[in-house]
């Protein structure tokens, strides 16, 4: 993945890429697949109230650390209708670090990223998205954010075609 993002580096990469967090980077609903509280074990795992085991999808972790590597700033916006659990489950998983902004409410995603670019004055054009639902994704299209539907979680192969996608629309 490493060599694929080096050859797309020297093209137009993105200056901030936005995940989406059910079914997107974990693959469940943090509002109602699990029950906080989370807590982390000493071997580094965690579990819900009821024990459940809770786990990124297997690529997530490393996206998000290859990114913050090249420097790309990362956003999270999730429509749940539990933040605090989501919010405390990103801590517990400990990838809350990634995320520079994050906009994590019931709602439409327009406006959390309209909220995204006002904090970061980073335009639309220079967004990616990355999200499970095709309503996310159409919304979110029409501001101009270069969106990538995800069908069975991150992978470094949907962040690739992404960052092409999101690459080629910046084509001189």
């Amino acid at each position: 993945m490493s060599t694929a993002l080096e050859e797309i580096a020297g093209k137009h990469l993105p200056q901030l890429i936005v995940f989406d967090l059910d079914f997107t980077l974990w693959p469940f609903w943090v509002d109602t697949h699990v029950t906080a509280p989370f807590k982390r074990k000493s071997h580094g795992s965690v579990e819900d109230r009821r024990g459940y085991k809770i786990k990124l999808y297997d690529d997530s972790l490393a996206i998000l650390e290859l990114l913050k590597a090249k420097g790309i700033c990362m956003a999270a916006a999730s429509r749940t209708d539990d933040p605090p659990a989501a919010k405390e489950l990103l801590r517990a998983l400990d990838i809350d670090q990634y995320f520079t902004y994050k906009e994590i409410y019931p709602g439409s995603k327009v406006s959390h990223f309209k909220k995204f670019t006002q904090a970061s004055g980073i335009s639309y054009a220079d967004m990616l998205f990355f999200d499970d639902e095709e309503r996310n994704i159409d919304d979110i299209s029409r501001l101009g954010v270069t969106c990538v539907l995800v069908e069975q979680g991150m992978k470094h192969t949907v962040l690739e075609n992404g960052l092409k996608k999101f690459a080629s629309k910046h084509a001189r």
